[in-house]
């Protein structure tokens, strides 16, 4: 176990297996959570989306981090333990069987960093907990189902983002429809400008009405090779 400093209160352990990279510093940044929120992320790993909310001027007032590996959660525990996060909840379980985790409706905002690859897809990890963050797959989870996890614990008026790789565009959007999530926002994310994008940011919202919006595009670099202004503020680089 490893651990790695987000803010002068606020520290996270990790591991070999159960990491970060820069698409949960992006989706926390996309979700803007408020400081009225009650949040739930699913799929959270190693805690990282919730507790970069956390450090937030204006934290949400709760986190609840939905876990399928025991791994992870312990993770997450040592991390709310050595922070002192009272507001930081893991969950462990699987988020197919979400009605027998949390209450309904009972949360205003709910991300998830999902699998990103479809079943008989990609490279397949050696590893159990790698497959299952990468991979939709009978021991995780699709799209559809991640979407109607966040359905059940969303109040109405409540916002759901996830971010998710662009050849799976039309299968987020028309998961979100299917489960009462209209989609709103849509934000690609580009390495520089002149690149194809390599992951959407998307926000469906509980019991709104169609309309959706498409953000300037995140761009990662600079013309220099250096973080972008808006990387910096995601990264907290001064």
């Amino acid at each position: 176990m490893q651990w790695e400093t987000l803010s002068d209160a606020i520290r996270i352990a990790i591991d070999d297996t159960h990491r970060f990279g820069t698409d949960a510093f992006l989706l926390e940044h996309f979700a803007a959570v408020r400081g009225i929120d009650t949040v739930c992320d699913l799929c959270a790993g190693c805690g990282i989306v919730g507790l970069l909310m956390l450090r937030r001027e204006r934290p949400p007032r709760s986190v609840a981090a939905v876990e399928i590996a025991p791994g992870a959660v312990e993770l997450m525990r040592q991390s709310a333990a050595a922070s002192s996060l009272s507001a930081f909840t893991p969950v462990e379980g699987d988020l197919r069987e979400i009605r027998t985790l949390l209450p309904a409706h009972s949360f205003r905002l709910v991300t998830c960093n999902p699998p990103y690859f479809p079943e008989g897809s990609g490279y397949l990890c050696p590893e159990d907990s790698r497959r299952r963050a990468r991979h939709e797959q009978r021991e995780s989870c699709t799209v559809g189902e991640v979407c109607a996890a966040a359905a059940w614990l969303l109040q109405y008026g409540g916002r759901f983002c996830l971010c998710q790789r662009p050849e799976r565009l039309t299968d987020v959007l028309l998961a979100m429809r299917q489960n009462g999530l209209e989609p709103k926002r849509l934000r690609w994310v580009q390495q520089r400008p002149e690149k194809p994008p390599w992951l959407f940011l998307a926000e469906g919202k509980a019991g709104a009405k169609p309309g959706l919006i498409t953000e300037p595009p995140l761009i990662v670099e600079n013309a220099d090779g250096g973080y972008s202004d808006e990387m910096k503020e995601i990264y907290h680089i001064v």
